[in-house]
């Protein structure tokens, strides 16, 4: 469409240029550039669809099901990397929404305002960011249910450590072969909506695509046991994990 103005413009300048000839310009531009167009529409949604979803599962290799048998954790650091993301990637949430919406990754009036609010932030710079998927009957809880913040405060004491809410949308994106029936919570800080209610995310394959939606953030609201989370390590954990890896190497090649 640039070079549509800039002839356009030209064209003023010189008395012999007719708007049949803009016409004429105009229609070979709108009809060369709307394959590429079309094309580039149907690749970007290629992701979130339910057929897609299956499409995609056959094509790529596929990511571990965060859904693995209940083995109960003791640290952080014995716990392997579910999926490692990249996060930085947006220079801001109306580009992230238009990805999500691009990719037709569906997302609720929850979400939206989770992403207007102040406290909802992206990372400045590209980094990588390690995932690690625990149930919280796999943190040590034994009831059918807990609360969020006993939650929180287990798999802090074990060493995991709060995600970034960008967190959510960014594997919403790059999670694209999630199983059907896999609803995985973010284990982020909550964030207010405009009324003041607290909520977190969570990304989800109900079988009819992929989604990412809201939930309720508030201290005390129940979680079932066998709902999972996704978690970073804290910085100890990190240093610990090193350590151990560290001594596994001297202990193999001795001085």
């Amino acid at each position: 469409m640039g070079r549509i103005v800039g002839k356009e413009a030209g064209c003023h300048a010189k008395p012999h240029c007719s708007t049949a000839w803009h016409r004429r310009d105009a229609l070979i531009v709108a009809t060369l550039c709307t394959p590429c167009i079309l094309l580039f529409a149907s690749e970007a949604r290629a992701q979130c669809t339910a057929r897609d979803v299956v499409q995609n599962q056959l094509r790529l290799k596929k990511t571990p099901s965060a859904s693995m048998p209940q083995i109960p954790v003791r640290s952080a650091a014995d716990v392997p990397v579910w999926k490692t993301i990249t996060v930085g990637t947006f220079t801001d949430t109306f580009a992230l929404l238009n990805a999500l919406d691009a990719a037709g990754c569906s997302f609720g009036d929850l979400v939206g305002q989770i992403f207007a609010r102040p406290a909802f932030t992206l990372s400045a710079t590209k980094t990588n960011v390690e995932l690690f998927a625990v149930s919280a009957a796999e943190l040590g809880f034994q009831t059918d249910t807990a609360s969020l913040t006993d939650i929180y405060a287990r798999a802090k004491q074990l060493g995991f450590g709060l995600a970034a809410a960008e967190i959510g949308p960014q594997l919403r994106l790059q999670y694209i072969d999630q199983p059907i029936g896999e609803f995985l919570v973010i284990g982020m800080e909550p964030i207010r909506t405009w009324k003041g209610e607290p909520a977190i995310l969570n990304i989800a394959n109900g079988g009819a695509g992929l989604v990412l939606i809201g939930q309720d953030g508030s201290a005390d609201a129940q979680v079932s046991l066998a709902s999972r989370f996704l978690f970073v390590r804290s910085n100890e954990a990190a240093l610990a994990k090193a350590a151990q890896g560290l001594d596994k190497a001297a202990a193999l090649d001795p001085p």
